[in-house]
C-alpha cells in the first residue's frame, strides 16, 4: 500500500498537535537548553580566539616578535632584524613603584609593577589611548600609568613617582594599550616610560629579571609565519623565542581553546543526557496517543504513514527548539562580554559565528533522531492488539532498520565530536566514559529489576508495594535508575570540584606559603638582605637561591628545534623557564632517583630533573640535556630526577644545575621571607630603601589574583555543568511522565481497595528511596571520579575535596530528586477512576 504524501501526513500532524503538545514539552526544553548550551559555549570561545586572530598584529605588537630574558641583542643582531623590516624595542620587568611625597590615607607606599620601556616607534600596530590626550613619545623623566595603579597609590596626572633611582612625572593615564593580551600574564598594574627613563632608573644590572621584546613590522604581503621559521633555523642556538601575528597569544588562545572545548564536552554530555529525557518525553507522548495509533491502523493506516505523521510531528516541535536554542546561544557571548568586563582577555564585538551554531544544530538534530526513534518504532511496527496491551504488556524488540539509523547517527555525532576537538583523545575519553556510565546504569537498572522480582515478598504492604513497582509491567526502574543515578552523580561531581578549588586556594596556599617574595636581590647583597631582615623580623626565615632564565634546546640527543611535534606533557619546552643552581638538595624536592652532587662538586655541569617532565622527554639518569642561558649553551648530565611539592609556593624550579655550571654566569638573587603576619609592609620600605631596584611580592595580593582566577574557572564549570543538572532533573521527570499511564492506574485500583492518598504516596516514596539508596555509593564512586579526573587530569590542580560537604551534597541532593519524583506523582492522586480505566 503507498504512503501518505508528506503533505497530507504534515496536515495530519499540524491538526492533532494543534490540540497541545504536552507529551512533547519535555522534548522541547531537553533539546532547547542543551542546544542553547552549546551554542553560546561555541560561540563565546569562537568570538574570544577570533578577535585575538583578528587583532594578531596589535596584540602581538608587530608581524614577528623576538623575546629573551635577562639580555638585549647586539648591535649586529639588530640590523639583521631591521633589514626585515621596521623595528620596534621594549624591555618589560617587574618594579616597585613608590609615591613621593606624603601617602594619600589608606594608599600602600609601594606597589609591584610591570614596568615597560618602549621606543619612539612603539605601538608599530593599534594605539597606545590615554584617558585624556593623545600619545606621543616620552621624554625621559615623564611616565604613563594604568588606572589600577593610580587607584592603588591613589595618584594623577601631575603627581609623581619613584623607580629605583629615577624619579618620574606622570603624564597620563593609560585607557587602552593595544598588545596588553600579548604581554601575557601579569602580577601588577602597568606602567610605560621610554627606553632612555627605564634606563635612568638603573633597575637593569647583570643578572636582572627582564624580558626584551623586538618587534617587526614587515613590508605589505610578506609571509611572517615563513619569515618566524627562517629565524627559528638561523638563530636555534641563541635561546630566543618567537612568535608571530597568526599566534600572538599562544598562551591565551591555548587556555581559552582547552577551556572551550572542555566546556563544550560538558555541554554535549549534557546534551546526550538530556537525550535519555527526550526518549522519555518521547514515550510518554506516544503513550497518551495510543488510542489516536490503534484507530489509526484501524482505519488503514501503514507503518509509514505513522512513522511519518508522528516524525512530523516531533521534528516540528525539536526543530523549534533547536532554532530557539541557537537563537539564545547566539545572543549569549556580547552579554558575558559586558558581564565580565576586563576579565576576558579581548571583549569582541557581536557577531554570528557559524561553525559552533551548525555543530550545535548537527548536536541537537542527532541526539533528537537518536533518542527519538526507539519509541516511533515501536508505536511504527507493533499491531493494533500489541498498542493496546503496551500497558501491562510492554514491547521489548527492536526492529533492524531502526537499529541501523541510531548506529548510523550514533556515529556521526562521535565523529563530529571528534573532528572538531582540538584534542581527540581527550573528547574521546569523556565521550566514553559517559557512555560507560550510561551504560552501567541502565544495567544496574535491570539488575534491580531482576533482585527485586525474586526477593522474598515483605510483610509490611507499603513496602511489598514499592519492591513490586521495581519489576510490574510497565516498571520505569531502568530510566528511574539512570535519572537518579545521573542526577546525584552530577550533584557529587560538583561538589568534588567546587571543594577542591576551594582546598586549591584556601587551605593549601596560605598553610605553607611564605609572606613575602623578594625578586632582582644583587647577588653581591645577601649578607645585608640577611641582616635587615634578621633586625626587623628576628623569627623569619629566609629562602635565597639563585635565578637565572634558560631555555632547553636539546635533550637526549636530540634538538628541540627539529621536533615535528612536541611530546605531550612537555611544558618545559614552551619557551623559557627558571634555572637555578645549589649545592644541596632545594626545598619542597624529594629525591626519588639518582644521587645529589657532593657540596664542593666541581666537575662538568650536572643537573637534575623534575621526574614529571622526565617523564614526558622520556629521558632518564644519564642522558644530556642542553640549556641555553644567556645566549651560551650549557651541557649537563641528568644526575637526578626530583618530585616537587608545588604546594609548598616556595622556589621550584624544574631545571636545577650544580654550582659548576652556573656559578660564574651573571645572575641575581631571589628569597623568600616567612614571618609573623602584619609586618610585610615594614620589611618592604626596609628592603626598598637598601636595594632600590628589588621587586617584593605580597604573597597575599598575589594568592587574591589565583584566587580570582580559580573563582572565574569554577564559575564556568558550575554554570555549565548546572545545565547537565537540569537535564539529569529532566531525565528523571522524564521517567515518571513515561510511567504517568500506569501509575495512574496503580494508583486507582488502589484507592478502589481502600488505600489512602498517603498510602499510595508513601509506596512510591519507599520505591525511589530504595533505589536512591542502593545508588548512593556509585553515585559517590562515580561522581569523585569525574570531579578528579577535572581536577588533577584537566587543569593539573591538587586533588582535596571536603568529604563533609560532598556527602551533604549527595544526601541534599537525594531528598531533591526524591522530593521532584514526589511532586510529580502527586497529580495522579486526583485522577478519576472513570477517566483512568477509559484509557486503558
Amino acid at each position: 500500500m503507498t504512503a501518505l504524501p508528506w503533505r497530507t501526513a504534515w496536515r495530519m500532524a499540524r491538526r492533532d498537535l494543534s490540540g497541545g503538545f504536552r507529551g512533547l514539552r519535555l522534548l522541547f526544553i531537553c533539546l532547547f537548553l542543551g542546544v542553547a548550551t552549546l551554542a553560546a559555549i561555541g560561540s563565546l570561545t569562537a568570538a574570544i580566539t577570533g578577535e585575538i586572530a583578528e587583532r594578531g598584529q596589535s596584540i602581538l605588537g608587530g608581524d614577528i616578535e623576538v623575546e629573551m630574558s635577562q639580555r638585549e641583542l647586539g648591535e649586529t643582531d639588530k640590523a639583521a632584524l631591521r633589514a626585515l623590516g621596521t623595528l620596534s624595542e621594549t624591555i618589560r620587568m617587574r618594579a616597585m613603584a613608590r609615591r613621593l611625597g606624603p601617602a594619600a590615607p589608606g594608599a600602600p607606599e609601594s606597589v609591584l609593577t610591570e614596568l615597560k620601556g618602549v621606543d619612539g616607534r612603539y605601538p608599530l600596530y593599534g594605539t597606545l589611548t590615554l584617558a585624556a590626550g593623545r600619545y606621543a613619545p616620552l621624554p625621559a623623566d615623564r611616565i604613563l600609568i594604568g588606572p589600577a595603579l593610580a587607584e592603588r597609590l591613589l595618584i594623577r596626572t601631575g603627581d609623581s613617582l619613584r623607580y629605583g633611582d629615577a624619579d618620574f612625572t606622570v603624564a597620563g593615564i593609560i585607557a587602552d594599550e593595544p598588545d596588553r593580551v600579548g604581554e601575557g600574564f601579569t602580577l601588577g598594574p602597568v606602567a610605560i616610560v621610554s627606553m632612555e627613563g627605564l634606563r635612568r632608573t638603573g633597575l637593569i644590572q647583570p643578572g636582572s629579571l627582564f624580558q626584551s621584546k623586538y618587534r617587526i613590522r614587515l613590508p605589505d604581503g610578506a609571509d611572517a609565519a615563513a619569515l618566524r621559521k627562517v629565524l627559528e633555523q638561523r638563530y636555534a642556538s641563541e635561546g630566543w623565542e618567537y612568535k608571530d601575528r597568526d599566534r600572538a597569544a599562544p598562551g591565551t588562545n591555548r587556555f581559552i581553546d582547552r577551556m572551550g572545548q572542555f566546556l563544550s564536552l560538558i555541554g554535549l554530555t549534557a546534551l546526550i543526557i538530556a537525550g535519555i529525557g527526550v526518549s522519555n518525553g518521547v514515550a510518554s507522548y506516544l503513550a497518551l496517543r495510543r488510542g489516536s495509533l490503534a484507530t489509526l491502523k484501524v482505519l488503514g493506516a501503514t507503518s509509514a504513514d505513522i512513522e511519518r505523521i508522528y516524525l512530523l510531528q516531533i521534528g516540528a516541535v525539536a526543530t523549534v527548539a533547536i532554532l530557539l536554542g541557537l537563537g539564545v546561544g547566539a545572543l549569549v557571548p556580547p552579554l558575558v562580554v559586558a558581564l565580565a568586563g576586563d576579565v576576558l582577555p579581548v571583549q569582541p564585538g557581536f557577531r554570528l559565528h557559524p561553525l559552533p551554531l551548525v555543530t550545535s544544530a548537527a548536536y541537537g538534530m542527532l541526539v533528537a533522531l537518536i533518542f527519538t526513534l526507539p519509541p516511533l518504532a515501536r508505536a511504527r511496527t507493533e499491531p493494533v492488539a500489541a498498542i493496546l496491551r503496551a500497558l501491562v504488556d510492554p514491547p521489548r524488540t527492536r526492529d533492524r532498520r531502526t537499529l541501523l539509523l541510531v548506529g548510523g547517527a550514533l556515529a556521526a555525532l562521535v565523529a563530529i565530536a571528534l573532528g572538531t576537538a582540538r584534542e581527540p583523545l581527550f573528547s574521546a575519553a569523556v565521550l566514553g566514559a559517559t557512555a560507560a556510565v550510561l551504560l552501567l546504569l541502565l544495567l544496574l537498572g535491570q539488575a534491580i529489576s531482576r533482585i527485586a522480582r525474586r526477593l522474598r515478598r515483605p510483610r509490611r504492604p507499603l513496602l511489598r508495594l514499592a519492591v513490586a513497582n521495581l519489576y510490574r509491567p510497565g516498571a520505569q526502574t531502568s530510566a528511574l535508575v539512570v535519572a537518579l543515578g545521573l542526577a546525584l552523580t552530577l550533584f557529587v561531581t560538583l561538589a568534588g570540584i567546587q571543594t577542591s578549588l576551594d582546598a586549591e586556594i584556601e587551605r593549601t596556599v596560605p598553610r605553607k606559603a611564605p609572606n613575602l617574595f623578594v625578586l632582582d636581590l644583587p647577588s653581591t647583597g645577601e649578607a645585608d638582605f640577611r641582616r635587615i631582615v634578621a633586625e626587623r623580623a628576628p623569627d623569619a626565615t629566609l629562602n635565597v637561591v639563585p635565578s637565572l632564565r634558560g631555555t632547553v634546546v636539546a635533550y637526549g640527543g636530540q634538538r628541540v628545534a627539529d621536533l615535528e611535534t612536541r611530546p605531550d606533557g612537555a611544558w618545559i619546552l614552551r619557551g623559557e623557564r627558571g634555572v637555578t643552581y645549589s649545592a644541596t638538595l632545594p626545598e619542597g624536592s624529594e629525591l626519588v632517583e639518582g644521587q645529589w652532587w657532593p657540596a664542593d662538586y666541581a666537575g662538568p655541569p650536572l643537573l637534575s630533573l623534575d621526574e614529571e617532565q622526565a617523564r614526558a622527554l622520556g629521558v632518564g639518569i644519564g642522558d644530556t640535556m642542553i640549556v641555553s642561558v644567556l645566549g651560551r649553551e650549557i651541557e649537563a648530565r641528568i644526575a637526578s630526577l626530583r618530585r616537587i611539592n608545588w604546594d609548598t609556593m616556595g622556589f621550584n624550579y624544574v631545571l636545577v644545575f650544580s654550582p659548576s655550571g652556573l656559578a660564574s654566569a651573571p645572575h641575581s638573587l631571589t628569597a623568600t621571607i616567612t614571618m609573623p603576619p602584619g609586618r610585610e609592609n615594614a620589611m618592604t620600605q626596609a628592603l626598598l630603601g637598601a636595594f632600590p631596584g628589588v621587586s617584593v611580592i605580597a604573597v597575599g595580593e598575589m594568592i587574591e589574583q589565583i584566587s580570582g582566577i580559580l573563582d572565574q574557572m569554577a564559575s564556568a564549570i558550575l554554570t555549565a555543568a548546572s545545565i547537565t543538572i537540569l537535564a539529569g532533573i529532566a531525565v528523571l521527570v522524564g521517567a515518571i511522565a513515561a510511567s504517568r499511564q500506569s501509575r495512574s492506574y496503580d494508583s486507582v485500583i488502589l484507592k478502589m481497595l481502600g488505600a489512602t492518598r498517603g498510602q499510595v504516596l508513601g509506596a512510591q516514596a519507599l520505591e525511589y528511596g530504595l533505589l536512591a539508596a542502593m545508588l548512593a555509593g556509585v553515585s559517590l564512586l562515580l561522581g569523585m571520579g569525574a570531579a578528579w579526573f577535572v581536577i588533577v587530569q584537566v587543569f593539573e590542580f591538587g586533588w582535596a575535596p571536603d568529604w563533609g560537604v560532598v556527602l551533604l551534597t549527595l544526601g541534599g541532593g537525594a531528598l531533591l530528586t526524591l522530593g521532584i519524583g514526589l511532586a510529580g506523582s502527586v497529580p495522579l492522586m486526583s485522577v478519576r477512576p472513570a477517566s483512568a480505566l477509559r484509557q486503558l
